[in-house]
């Protein structure tokens, strides 16, 4: 997120240098690039309430003295009458309308809406959503313009389970597939909650009357679907992390306050719904608990103050948890409250001993399984240790980086399960990884095991020897009893019966602990090597791909070095894949048959059966040039 410096400076009394809050920023945690006179920040998941000016500054009260007292409108409203029903209450438990039509249309912007625009390089669209833009800047809270004048009838948030097509007002059309909350008009998705808006309700530079949505919804529902239909959303990324429950009247008074200073407001009406009160975190006051987890010696009072700087309200021995930080809910989340205003690099270290009970050769029986799994061809995977799965021996995070991954997981192959799930939507069809970590479950203490976990499905290679195979115990039994004879393994087939998938293939899978491994597998020559250089991250594509067969007859056994060498390097930019599917010597004619399988898929579109057979008939007059080389049934130069 980009945040002028001169937005901060304004509302800090003493007026630091960009320099200087650079550090303060820094010694509270928030990573960023300087460029010119903006902040490039980088925050962590738990930290959605710093994604503002406001939330910043609340931070950098502990060390300056902060007005953050916006004008907000503040005579009485009255009640907006709204057609508008909330089904999914657990979702969106609170949510406000305000509605308000101006007599004009200002031509230019002035004061803290102008300088947003101009400093941070940005656009204008129309007075209301610019305003929206900018209070979501300002107060880290995300609000949504409607046209009025199209928004007759009834509003329905809800959830809904479909494929429904839907024009976003970035004028892109996505399909809405499995679970989405949306808000309708009328039996049509107007909004997918919490990521964009639609264009049949979107504000223009003719509005002059406009119905603001104002929302909480719970991260969880949000989380993921930018990602899924491709929409780059500001609101979602703060809804993802969490905003302020109880900031609703206020942001919308502060929106009416700058829409009051670009036009005459002629009517103004405003609702709230809530159907439960956002909890209440207290703790009591324990600066010796504070002092023991950190290590550090401070008196309360100075505890105290450092604590109400930052917004915590302390009475009669309790302290009681701003509405808008949710990530803080326990003692050792004040304690680290305290530790990044005094700065972890003041604070004196302390030296412990940690009992090594590893077996020296782990890495080595480590990496001689990497290998032997890469030689039979397996990609090792690289995920999270925490999760949202819950259960007596999982371990819970006090203060999760993402509120939704609260546990340390207790076995790796779930996640594996997942990562098989991607790839099949995806159309491999020879899938197989496997991944080393440490897991950890709490009994008699904390438990740690180092393990190897593999989970594989459907074919088994994709080469002329493997491709008619599928993957099965016995398949993964005689592997590893290739490389260990004296061991017996405990393959497990996993059920599909409760996984989102429609194919059948089995799904084996295995997990074991690296000590359960002898020192037989160190004698294993491995195969492969490691890469000269690393290949650059590329996306992958969530588009449909396409497969095309051509089968050669080859005469002349000199010439299959030059068919295999033009289609195995063949290049384009729609041919994903290229691999021998079939392949037959028939020593009776002397002549040998094989199959090449090409998989088309695009990055940007769906493609259409032209564009693939363009590339497929440039494929086959190349080969047909190769003499002694044909295809059967078909004629030279199609």
């Amino acid at each position: 997120m980009k945040i002028a410096y001169s937005h901060l400076v304004h509302c800090i009394e003493e007026k630091p240098s960009i320099e200087q809050i650079s550090d303060k920023l820094f010694q509270l945690g928030h990573e960023h690039e300087i460029d010119g006179s903006i902040f490039d920040m980088e925050f962590t998941p738990n930290r959605g309430d710093c994604l503002s000016i406001n939330g910043l500054l609340r931070d950098l009260a502990v060390f300056y003295t902060v007005d953050l007292n916006q004008e907000v409108f503040t005579e009485k409203l009255n009640e907006l009458q709204l057609d508008f029903e909330n089904l999914s209450e657990s979702t969106c438990p609170k949510i406000s309308f305000l509605k308000l039509e101006i007599e004009n249309i200002p031509e230019t912007y002035k004061g803290s809406l102008d300088n947003y625009l101009k400093d941070l390089s940005l656009n204008k669209n129309n007075l209301f959503t610019d305003v929206s833009n900018y209070l979501s800047y300002e107060t880290g809270q995300p609000t949504h313009c409607y046209d009025a004048s199209t928004m007759s009838g009834k509003i329905i948030f809800h959830e809904i389970d479909k494929n429904e097509e839907f024009e976003t007002l970035l004028d892109k059309k996505i399909t809405l597939s499995g679970k989405n909350s949306v808000f309708s008009l009328n039996n049509n998705v107007i909004n997918l909650a919490g990521i964009v808006g639609g264009k049949s309700t979107s504000c223009s530079t003719n509005t002059k009357t406009v119905i603001v949505e104002c929302a909480f919804f719970q991260p969880e529902a949000i989380i993921g679907k930018s990602v899924k239909y491709d929409i780059q959303s500001e609101a979602s990324h703060k809804f993802e992390r969490g905003v302020d429950p109880d900031c609703h009247d206020r942001v919308l008074r502060r929106f009416i306050k700058l829409v009051s200073e670009h036009a005459n407001i002629k009517d103004m009406s405003i609702i709230s719904y809530k159907s439960k009160d956002n909890p209440i975190t207290q703790m009591p006051v324990n600066v010796g608990k504070i002092n023991q987890i950190i290590g550090i010696n401070i008196s309360e009072k100075e505890y105290l103050s450092y604590l109400s700087k930052l917004g915590f309200i302390v009475e009669e021995g309790l302290i009681e948890v701003p509405s808008f930080r949710s990530d803080v809910k326990t003692q050792n989340d004040l304690a680290e409250e305290v530790a990044r205003v005094i700065g972890y690099d003041n604070i004196s270290t302390s030296k412990i001993t940690i009992p090594n009970n590893e077996r020296t050769n782990h890495k080595a029986i480590e990496n001689k399984l990497r290998y032997f799994l890469l030689d039979n061809g397996f990609y090792e995977v690289i995920n999270s240790p925490f999760v949202n799965l819950s259960s007596e021996e999982a371990i819970k995070v006090d203060n999760p980086l993402d509120s939704n991954r609260e546990y340390l997981r207790t076995n790796i192959t779930n996640s594996l399960v997942d990562n098989l799930l991607f790839n099949e939507r995806r159309q491999k069809d020879s899938i197989k990884l496997f991944e080393i970590s440490d897991v950890y479950s709490f009994g008699n203490g904390i438990n740690k095991k180092r393990k190897l976990s593999v989970i594989a499905s459907g074919r088994v290679g994709e080469n002329y020897k493997d491709f008619s195979k599928k993957i099965n115990k016995k398949y993964l039994e005689i592997l590893f009893q290739e490389i260990l004879p004296n061991e017996v393994f405990n393959f497990k087939k996993l059920s599909r019966e409760f996984l989102d998938t429609k194919i059948k293939n089995e799904i084996i899978s295995l997990e074991v602990d690296i000590d359960k491994f002898p020192y037989d597998i160190l004698s294993y020559k491995e195969i492969s090597s490691p890469p000269d250089n690393f290949n650059e991250y590329r996306p992958i594509s969530d588009l449909p791909s396409s497969i095309k067969d051509i089968s050669y007859s080859v005469k002349d056994f000199s010439k299959i070095k030059n068919l295999t060498d033009l289609l195995l390097n063949y290049q384009s930019d729609i041919v994903k894949n290229v691999f021998i599917f079939d392949y037959f010597k028939n020593e009776k004619i002397d002549e040998i048959k094989i199959g090449f399988r090409f998989v088309f898929q695009s990055k940007i579109a769906t493609l259409t059966a032209s564009e693939i057979d363009m590339i497929y008939n440039e494929i086959i007059t190349k080969t047909q040039d190769i003499k002694g080389i044909t295809i059967p049934g078909m004629k030279k130069n199609i």
